[in-house]
C-alpha cells in the first residue's frame, strides 16, 4: 500500500486550478464556443453537460490543446497555456474510444506517457504498478487490449492517464461505450479514485444522470455558452433557465398569468399550487414529474390519463389537461402488492406541493423570453465559482 500512498499524494499542493476567460473557438469559420469565464477549482470533479453540438467537447479539447482558440486564454496553476502544444501542458486525457495501442501489452500502454517523458525504467515500472493497482488491474499487465472487456479497457486508459500524475485529468465521455450496468459500476469506481488521489477532473458527458451522480459541480452548456454552473442539487432543484429545467431530468414547463387561484394558462385553464407570485404578472414555472401526485378525486388540476408505462422502479404517466396539453408524471413503484396507477382514459386530479414549483421567470415582461425556450439570458451564471 506504500506505493498507493505515494500516488495519493499527487498532484502537489496548489496544482489543478484552471481559469478560462473570454474563450472562443470554432471550425471553418463557424464559432461553436463562446465562453465568458469558467473557474475550475483544484481537486474538484466538474462535469461539462449538454446536448450534441453545444461545444462541450470543443471546450475540453481547447483545455487539452487539441483545438486552438480564436480568442481568450486558459490558465492552469497560474501559467497561461493557451499557446502551448498539448505535450507541454502536462494534462491527462481519457478519450471516448480509449485509444489503446492494440499491439502493446496493458503495462506498455500504461507506460507510454512515461516513456515519452523519458523516465528511467525503474521509475516507469513502479508507476505502472501503482496505476494498475489503483484501477484494480494488477494481474492484467501482460495482456493485450483485445483480451480485455470494455470496462477493463476503460480502466487501462484511466491508468495510463493517471500514471503521469497530471494535475488535471480530462475525460471525454469515457463511459459511453459501456453497457448500462457496467457504466453504473464505473461511475462509482471513477469517483472513488478521484477522491483518493485528489486530481482535478473535467468530465464531458451528455448523460444527465451521470453528471449528477459524479460531480462536485455541473456546467450545463447550450449553444457554446454555459447556461448554469452549480452543484448537482442546485442545477436540478433550482434551474436558472427553461433549457436547464428541461435538459436536466425532465420538467413540465407552464406559462401564464398569475391569478388569485393560481396560474391562468389561457383557454379557461388555471393550475393551482403555486408559490407567492404577484397577481397579474406573467410567469413561467416548472414542475418535476416525480413531484406530481395523482388521485381520482380532490383538489387540483383535472385531466385524463392518456398513457401509462411501467419502467421498473417507476410508472410514467401522461395526463391530458382540458386544453389538450400534457403533464408528464412519474410515480414510484411501491411493490408487487400495490395497486397500479390509473390507466388510460381514467379521469384524475393532479396536485403538487407549492414548494416543489420552480419559478423560472416572473414579471411583466417574462412572457416574451419564455416563449422562445432558448434560455438566452443565463450567460451570467458562467462566472460563478
Amino acid at each position: 500500500m506504500e506505493s498507493d500512498l505515494r500516488l495519493i499524494e499527487m498532484p502537489p499542493d496548489g496544482a489543478g486550478h484552471v481559469e478560462i476567460e473570454g474563450l472562443a473557438a470554432g471550425y471553418e469559420g463557424a464559432r461553436v464556443l463562446d465562453l465568458d469565464r469558467l473557474s475550475i477549482r483544484k481537486g474538484e470533479f466538474l462535469s461539462i453537460l449538454g446536448p450534441s453540438g453545444c461545444g462541450k467537447t470543443t471546450l475540453l479539447n481547447s483545455i487539452a490543446g487539441f483545438v486552438q482558440p480564436t480568442a481568450g486564454r486558459i490558465v492552469i496553476d497560474g501559467a497561461d497555456v493557451t499557446g502551448r502544444p498539448p505535450y507541454r501542458r502536462g494534462l491527462g486525457v481519457v478519450f471516448q474510444n480509449y485509444a489503446l495501442f492494440p499491439h502493446m501489452t496493458v503495462a506498455a500502454n500504461v507506460a507510454y506517457g512515461l516513456r515519452v517523458r523519458r523516465l528511467d525504467k525503474a521509475e516507469r515500472e513502479e508507476r505502472v504498478r501503482e496505476a494498475l493497482r489503483l484501477v484494480g488491474l494488477e494481474g492484467y499487465a501482460e495482456r493485450r487490449p483485445k483480451q480485455l472487456s470494455g470496462g477493463q479497457q476503460q480502466r487501462v486508459a484511466l491508468a495510463r492517464a493517471l500514471a503521469i500524475r497530471p494535475p488535471v485529468l480530462l475525460l471525454d465521455e469515457p463511459l459511453s461505450n459501456l453497457d448500462a450496468k457496467l457504466r453504473r459500476e464505473m461511475r462509482v469506481e471513477l469517483r472513488a479514485i478521484q477522491r483518493r488521489i485528489g486530481t482535478t477532473m473535467v468530465f464531458v458527458t451528455h448523460d444527465q444522470e451521470e453528471a449528477l451522480a459524479l460531480s462536485d459541480r455541473v456546467a450545463v452548456m447550450n449553444g457554446g455558452r454555459i447556461e448554469q454552473l452549480g452543484t448537482p442539487d442546485e442545477v436540478y432543484r433550482r434551474p436558472a433557465t427553461r433549457f436547464v429545467a428541461q435538459f436536466i431530468g425532465a420538467a413540465n414547463v407552464l406559462e401564464g398569468t398569475v391569478t388569485a387561484g393560481g396560474l391562468d394558462l389561457g383557454g379557461g385553464l388555471v393550475v393551482g399550487g403555486l408559490p407567492g407570485l404577484v397577481e397579474g404578472e406573467r410567469a413561467v414555472v416548472a414542475i418535476r414529474p416525480e413531484r406530481i401526485r395523482l388521485s381520482e378525486a380532490g383538489a387540483g388540476t383535472a385531466g385524463t390519463v392518456g398513457y401509462r408505462a411501467f419502467a421498473g422502479d417507476a410508472w410514467h404517466v401522461e395526463v391530458r389537461l382540458a386544453d389538450g396539453r400534457m403533464l408528464s408524471v412519474q410515480l414510484p413503484d411501491t411493490g408487487a402488492g400495490a395497486a397500479d396507477p390509473p390507466g388510460a382514459g381514467t379521469s384524475v386530479v393532479a396536485s403538487w406541493d407549492p414548494a416543489d414549483v420552480i419559478v423560472l421567470e416572473s414579471g411583466a415582461g417574462s412572457g416574451t423570453d419564455a416563449g422562445s425556450g432558448t434560455g438566452s439570458g443565463a450567460g451570467s451564471e458562467q462566472g460563478a465559482g
